[in-house]
């Protein structure tokens, strides 16, 4: 896993530090990664899930 690129990746994306759900399976798509890896990162740089195709996070 190539974190720089990941982290890179997620800050692209991310907004007010949110970032939509599908955008999280993109990425985790994208870098071969498993969804809850994609979670850990997310939770170290205090980025939310919002848009949650579930409606879990808003």
């Amino acid at each position: 896993m190539d974190r720089e690129k990941i982290e890179m990746a997620i800050k692209e994306k991310a907004k007010d530090g949110k970032i939509p759900c599908a955008i999280c399976f993109k990425i985790a798509d994208d870098f071969g990664i498993p969804k809850k890896e994609l979670t850990k990162v997310l939770n170290e740089m205090k980025i939310k899930i919002g848009q949650c195709q579930l409606g879990c996070f808003e």
